[in-house]
Parts: structure tokens; C-alpha cells; sequence
């Protein structure tokens, strides 16, 4: 049976050019039969020459097969690859999905993302299901910096930073006005959309504020550390948020979420943060 599985610890090392003897034992005891002799891995991006070599020696025994056209970007697609379509058991990257639903040797995909989406499909599921391939993305790869740039926009906005930035450049500094409309984090309502490992660290920073911060995903867990609905419960809540954070990933069932019925449903003067995806937003009601 094929599950999506999510491997922080292992993610950090690929992104990282760490791709450590551990992961690769762990990989040997999830499929041990396969993996008695050494493994091909292709890797979708270049590195330096310092983090190259570095992964190419903790890979040993295995052996790391570059992309033909490597991609400098670990978010883009790779162009089809002869080299992993026919000899390589193990992708690190973002493989072309063709690629992974034709080969024969192929037994574990590492996706330098923490999105999924064009691997997302019944073919693939069907491929990889058939095979037992294993798939692991890099979500936790990414909660600290994005975490990190929702809060310093959050504070930009609200210490009108973006706009004293402007005055400065054309050296005109309008202090009162500035001062007058700036506001403090504190006493807010938030409301994080998509309280998955990037929501669950913007919780973290958010504290020091004393902020009403409320979250909402697919399925609450109940251990979260802030008050969580599940997402169909959100519209009840948006007419009192200060602070909406979008924070969702794409699917067919977040596509165009926040539409114009959603949005027509916030609070005139609150602020709406989108680090989610793009399509989870209805673009034109925007």
C-alpha cells in the first residue's frame, strides 16, 4: 500500500548535500532484500564542489549519478533522464514524473521540496503503489526560514517599515504620519491556515506577543499548542481575525480557497499573509 511519507531528519542532509550513511541504512532496513549491493543514486541539482564531494563520500558504498542537465533551482522539474529511467534506484531532486512511472529500478525518490504537487497524480500513485517505491519530501526542511519571513513581514507591516523604506529613498521622512498609523503585535486575533511544521514554528515565534492566535488544519490532532479547528470551520471565524495567514499547500481541494466569497468575509483593515501557494488564492478576487 503507498503512503506519502514525510522525513525531516533525512531532508535536512539532502537539501544540505548531506546525504548521510544514516539515511541510506535506513533505507536498506526498509527494503532490505534491495539493497544488498551498492545503489545508483541521480541527483537533480549541482553543488559546489566542497558539498558535492562531501555527498558523493557519505554516499559510499553507493554511487552518485548526476543529472544530465541538472537544474540550479532544487524547486524546478528535471527534463527526462536516460540515466535514471535505466539504472538507478534511488532519485534525490525533482525527477521528471514520467521517469519515475517507467522505470524498473527505481525503488526511492527524495524531493528537495516540501511540495508534492506534480507527483501528485493517479499515475504515479498507481506506479509507485504497484512497486513500493518510497517517496520522502523535505518538508521541515523549510519551517525555520519560512516561519522566520511571515514574522518579519508581520512586523514590517506593522511598523510601516516597507513605507519608511520608500520615504527614505526619496528623502523625505514623514515621522508623524509613520508613527500614527503603526501598531503593535499584541492583543490580535491570527488565524493560521495550514498549521502544518511552517504554522506549528510561526506558533513558536508568535508567543512572545500575546497574540489570540488560532489555528486550522485538515485534521487537528488535538496536541497543538494554540486553540485548532478543523479547516471547514474557518468562515466563522474570519469576520474577527486582525491577521489571516495562508500558509496552505496545493491540491485539487485548496485550489482558488480563499475566493471571493472567503475574502468578502475578513474584516475591513485586517491583513491577509499569503506564504501559502499561489493557486490557493483566487487571484482576480484578490
Amino acid at each position: 500500500m503507498f503512503k506519502w511519507v514525510k522525513s525531516p531528519w533525512l531532508a535536512s542532509r539532502c537539501l544540505l548535500g548531506h546525504l548521510s550513511t544514516i539515511g541510506f541504512r535506513a533505507y536498506r532496513l526498509l527494503m532490505p532484500s534491495e539493497t544488498s549491493l551498492s545503489s545508483s543514486i541521480w541527483c537533480g541539482q549541482p553543488y559546489p564542489t566542497p558539498l558535492h564531494d562531501l555527498l558523493v563520500r557519505a554516499a559510499l558504498p553507493d554511487q552518485i549519478i548526476p543529472a544530465a542537465l541538472a537544474n540550479a533551482s532544487n524547486l524546478a522539474g528535471a527534463s527526462r533522464d536516460p540515466a535514471l529511467l535505466n539504472a538507478c534506484h534511488i532519485a534525490l531532486g525533482q525527477p521528471d514524473p514520467l521517469d519515475i512511472i517507467e522505470s524498473t529500478s527505481l525503488k526511492w525518490v527524495h524531493l528537495t521540496s516540501a511540495g508534492y504537487t506534480r507527483y501528485d497524480t493517479p499515475e504515479i500513485r498507481s506506479a509507485i503503489g504497484s512497486r513500493g517505491i518510497l517517496i520522502t519530501n523535505s518538508s521541515q526542511v523549510y519551517d525555520e526560514p519560512c516561519a522566520q519571513h511571515a514574522l518579519a513581514m508581520l512586523l514590517a507591516m506593522a511598523r510601516r517599515l516597507p513605507e519608511a523604506a520608500h520615504d527614505q529613498s526619496r528623502a523625505a521622512w514623514n515621522y508623524a504620519s509613520l508613527r500614527a498609523r503603526s501598531t503593535l503585535l499584541k492583543r490580535q486575533r491570527v488565524l493560521i491556515v495550514g498549521l502544518g511544521t511552517i504554522g506549528k514554528r510561526l506558533v513558536e515565534l508568535l508567543e512572545p506577543f500575546k497574540l489570540d492566535v488560532i489555528g486550522f488544519r485538515r485534521s487537528p490532532r488535538g496536541d497543538e499548542r494554540v486553540p485548532c479547528h478543523a479547516i471547514d470551520q474557518l468562515d466563522r471565524f474570519l469576520p474577527s481575525a486582525d491577521i489571516v495567514i495562508n500558509i496552505l499547500p496545493a491540491s485539487s481541494s485548496t485550489k482558488d480557497f480563499f475566493s471571493a466569497d472567503r475574502l468578502a468575509k475578513f474584516k475591513p483593515g485586517s491583513l491577509y499573509l499569503n506564504i501559502g501557494r499561489g493557486d490557493t488564492n483566487d487571484q482576480v478576487a484578490l
